[in-house]
Formats: C-alpha cells, sequence, structure tokens
C-alpha cells in the first residue's frame, strides 16, 4: 500500500510517498480502508518534532480518517467488514490503508459523506469537550472563538450556536471573518486590524465575554484573556501562534477567572463512554445536516506536503483532505 512517510524531524519538503506492507489487524483491531484523510495545525508540528507526541519512525501525519472496515481482529464486537466508520488515532491516517483499536472506531451511517466525515472527530471532538464538558457553556452566554475560520475555529463557532451562545468569531481578516458568519457567528472582531480586548468589551457593552475558545495562544490569546467577564472561562486548546501565552494572573485573580486546558485525547482515553456519547451526539448533528464539516481543499495522497503547506501558511477556511 502507498503511505506518506516522516523519517526524520523536518519541513513538508521531507516527507516521503512509500510502498508498505498491507496492515494486519490485531485482537480488538480493525483494519480499515482509507477514503479520506483530514490534516490540522499539529501535522505542522509533529513532522517537525515539535509536537507533545514524537512517533517512532516511519510515521504518516494525519490523525482523522474516515473509510471502510476491510477486516478485524479477534475479540471484535459491533463492527464487521463493509462498516463506514470515521476515527482518529494520532498519526498513521495518510495512508491507503491503517489498523486502529475498534474503541476509537465510530460507525457512520449509510450515506454518509465520507470526505466530509473524514474531519469530524479531532476538532468538533476537541470542541465539543471544550465547551460542555469543560466550560460548561450554557445559553445565552457570550462566547469568543479565536482564529474562527480554521478547522477547530469553526467547529467552535458551529457548535457554539447549537448549545445556544452568542458567538463572536475572532480572525485576522474580514475574509475569514465573513466566512465565519456564513457559518453562523453573529458578530467578528479583526485582530489584526482592531485590538482585541477593546473589541470584545465593546460587542458586550462592557461587559466582557463568558467564555474564550483559543487555540492561537500568544499575544493573541493574552488579550482574549483579559476581555473576560467576571467568573470568565478561557478554554486552551492549542498555540497556532507558535508561543505559549503569558497570562497575567493578577487579573485571573482579580476576575475570579478559570484557565482550562483541553487535551481530547487524554480525556477519551480516560473516559470511553463520555467519548463514545460525544461522538454519537457528534454523528447525529452532522447526519441532520448542522455540522457543514466544510472542505476547504482535498489533495491527492502523493500531494500531502502542499496541503500541509497551505495550513502552515493559515490559508485554510475549513479542514484539508487528503485522498488515496
Amino acid at each position: 500500500m502507498k503511505a506518506v512517510l516522516c523519517t526524520r524531524w523536518g519541513s513538508p519538503d521531507d516527507l516521503e510517498l512509500a510502498e508498505l506492507p498491507d496492515p494486519i489487524a490485531g485482537r480488538g483491531e480493525a483494519v480499515v480502508k482509507v477514503a479520506a484523510a483530514a490534516l490540522n495545525f499539529f501535522d505542522t508540528l509533529i513532522i517537525a518534532g515539535k509536537y507533545q507526541h514524537k512517533p517512532a519512525f516511519p510515521f504518516s501525519p494525519a490523525s482523522e480518517f474516515a473509510g471502510e472496515v476491510e477486516n478485524i481482529g479477534a475479540n471484535v464486537i459491533g463492527l464487521a467488514p463493509g462498516d463506514r466508520v470515521m476515527g482518529a488515532i494520532g498519526w498513521n491516517a495518510a495512508r491507503e490503508r491503517l489498523v486502529a483499536p475498534t474503541d476509537r472506531l465510530v460507525k457512520l451511517p449509510d450515506g454518509a459523506d465520507l470526505d466530509r466525515a473524514a474531519g469530524l472527530s479531532v476538532t468538533y471532538g476537541t470542541t465539543l469537550y471544550a465547551l460542555q464538558n469543560r466550560a460548561g457553556l450554557r445559553a445565552g452566554e457570550t462566547l469568543a472563538v479565536l482564529g474562527a475560520a480554521g478547522g477547530t475555529g469553526l467547529a467552535a463557532v458551529e457548535i457554539g450556536k447549537l448549545l445556544g451562545a452568542r458567538v463572536i468569531a475572532c480572525a485576522g481578516s474580514d475574509e475569514k471573518l465573513d466566512f465565519a458568519r456564513r457559518h453562523g457567528a453573529d458578530l467578528g472582531v479583526n485582530y489584526d486590524r482592531d485590538d482585541l480586548k477593546t473589541a470584545l468589551r465593546a460587542a458586550t457593552g462592557g461587559e466582557g465575554v463568558d467564555v474564550v475558545y483559543d487555540p492561537i495562544g500568544g499575544a493573541t490569546g493574552e488579550a482574549a484573556l483579559r476581555a473576560l467577564r467576571w467568573a470568565g472561562r478561557h478554554l486552551v486548546i492549542g498555540f497556532a501562534a507558535g508561543d505559549l501565552p503569558k497570562f497575567a494572573m493578577n487579573v485571573v485573580l482579580l476576575k475570579s477567572l478559570d484557565i482550562l486546558g483541553v487535551y481530547w485525547g487524554g480525556w477519551a482515553e480516560r473516559n470511553p463512554a463520555g467519548y463514545r456519547a460525544d461522538m454519537a451526539q457528534i454523528v447525529k448533528w452532522f447526519a441532520d445536516g448542522r455540522l457543514s464539516a466544510r472542505i476547504h481543499a482535498t489533495y491527492a495522497l502523493a500531494d500531502t506536503a502542499e496541503a500541509i503547506r497551505q495550513i502552515a501558511g493559515r490559508k485554510v477556511m475549513g479542514k484539508v483532505i487528503v485522498k488515496p
């Protein structure tokens, strides 16, 4: 089978297209023929050796995927060859076939668009866990979403609206803000042009926002924290800016704020029942047409390096898909 491989830490240019033996399912595992794999910002980091996980070489980028079960190993219940599934396994999805623990696979309804379903697990799973489980977002609260046009940002806009929040999209261009509004955002703030703290406070009548969803970090995350109202919650999703935010702890104290880490993968491993419940909700919303799972662009497997370059260049609105 064909696979895109990272054989040393480096840039997208260092990735290789190679032939590997077909995988074999072990106990509690299934082999999935990949119809589509989805890339995320962390793929730019994992191939450079800058992510919190450093897989053994060689490995493939891409965590998320959708496809069809080809065969199963021993002790597998509830899955059979021919089932359409989606899932996330950390890495190794940018290949024609993969092997995955069956407890990380989620069955899809007949007729589900596998290209779009490939981008559901990480972005929407992370976001539902963040907003519902960590922040306890309530209907009528105000949610500020940083990086609102990216994969996780778009998921936060859409799930925030489904949970009844007033959503303020924050991004670095008017084009991206228009995109976020078309997907449900109530307001937009261009943080490359306007002071983020001032604009968020103005948008809330001086009160401040209830929840910040922050996959950006750096100075942008710091400014958003200062725009929180009393007892607000700041969700730490990631650090796409490349810098860790330096939160003003006196502000945290004086406003009685919560800074909440969001490590969806770790939670899913520790709480499989909660993971299954969240994934069932996401699949239902998707089947009902309430999640866009919007695809920015689709690339052939051989063009995975170019797909990752597009993500690194902040040019993406929605998800980037690679197809074997």
